[in-house]
């Protein structure tokens, strides 16, 4: 049904096709303008599929990767927020107010600046009038926002769906043509295994076919110990290393499918309670979950969710309802394959350092 689906669906994709290769097409001939700002340097970090690639992660090693010498601010859209136009980041800043991700990156990084904006030149320009010491912006999945044109376009793809083989919206999940491509100046393959052939990386790349002025690199995830949410998780720590615990894994991701099946590796059972990306949970989610919880089988059970998905259920009237339930986050990190951890640092480093301004 679904393969029936997306050729119905064909003809749709190519009329939305079309006009996102008109929209490019104006920016290319400065029709539309796109601004540079030459006192700063900013380094986008997006994608041509909807979601599920990895982008947060990577923009969180960029931050680690130059927080030492370099004063950084990362902008977002701040995707499903409630508010509009420029918001900065503050301690008590919700989901609601700035989004999900961005929320995620202000927990994690107390001292870089967090800032949301719909329309990004304005919100660089906001940043820059707010906290001038700052040197470089990391814009979060801002690759179709061509009003800005980076310094460094990076461009991350799953090693399980690469765009190549992917189709517009919306019989496809790519939000341009694959042409889009040569706007990048860096691709990262993400989620790859972590042990990666050189056979199968020679093939991503003749597959890929980047262009001369192109650099490609390959990624995979780290998931790191389970962390307490609340303080009845962590009366269940021992649980934890229990490969015969049960485990209902909650999510709110594009694509939460890597993490079941890591999970499905450590525990005897995982049941899966999926939602769509972005899911601002209700009370009736929580009560569904209870009741999950309370069927599953064994003594022995733990609640685990992701980092992203913490921040939306961290709301006050969501988290009170689930205190009593072992509720861990799994964090997560990238690296990268054999060199490319080195070529990547020295390439992001050495531009940041030419081309800063003192």
């Amino acid at each position: 049904m679904k393969r029936i689906a997306k050729i119905i669906l064909l003809p749709i994709s190519w009329l939305y096709a079309l006009v996102m290769v008109l929209r490019n097409k104006l920016f290319d001939l400065k029709i539309l303008r796109s601004s540079n700002f030459n006192d700063i340097i900013t380094i986008n970090v997006g994608n041509l599929n909807i979601g599920g690639v990895g982008k947060t992660p990577h923009v969180a090693y960029l931050v680690q990767l130059l927080q030492s010498d370099y004063k950084i601010a990362i902008l977002s859209r701040g995707y499903k927020r409630l508010t509009k136009g420029f918001v900065l980041a503050n301690e008590t800043s919700s989901f609601e107010d700035i989004g999900d991700e961005p929320l995620q990156y202000k927990k994690k990084f107390k001292d870089c600046l967090i800032a949301v904006d719909e329309k990004r030149v304005r919100g660089i320009q906001q940043i820059k009038k707010i906290h001038p010491p700052t040197k470089v912006v990391l814009l979060d999945d801002a690759f179709q926002h061509r009003y800005i044109n980076p310094d460094i376009n990076i461009l991350v793809t799953d090693y399980t769906n690469l765009y190549i083989y992917d189709n517009v919206l919306p019989s496809g999940r790519l939000r341009e043509p694959t042409c889009g491509y040569k706007r990048a100046d860096i691709i990262i393959v993400s989620k790859c295994p972590i042990v990666l052939s050189p056979i199968d990386r020679r093939r991503i790349i003749e597959e890929i076919n980047p262009k001369d002025y192109q650099d490609i690199y390959f990624s995979y995830v780290s998931y790191n110990k389970l962390t307490p949410f609340n303080i009845t998780a962590e009366k269940y720590l021992n649980l934890t290393h229990d490969k015969n615990s049960s485990v209902i894994l909650l999510t709110g991701i594009a694509n939460s499918f890597p993490l079941y099946y890591y999970l499905k590796n450590k525990y005897k059972v995982v049941e899966h309670m999926r939602f769509p990306d972005h899911h601002a949970f209700s009370e009736n989610d929580m009560e569904t979950l209870k009741t999950k919880f309370s069927n599953l089988i064994g003594n022995n059970k733990l609640i685990i969710t992701t980092e992203k998905d913490l921040m939306r259920l961290s709301l006050p009237k969501i988290s009170s309802l689930i205190n009593d339930l072992p509720v861990f986050y799994i964090p997560i990190e990238v690296n990268f394959h054999g060199d490319d951890k080195k070529n990547f640092d020295a390439q992001i480093t050495n531009y940041v350092r030419k081309n800063t301004t003192n």
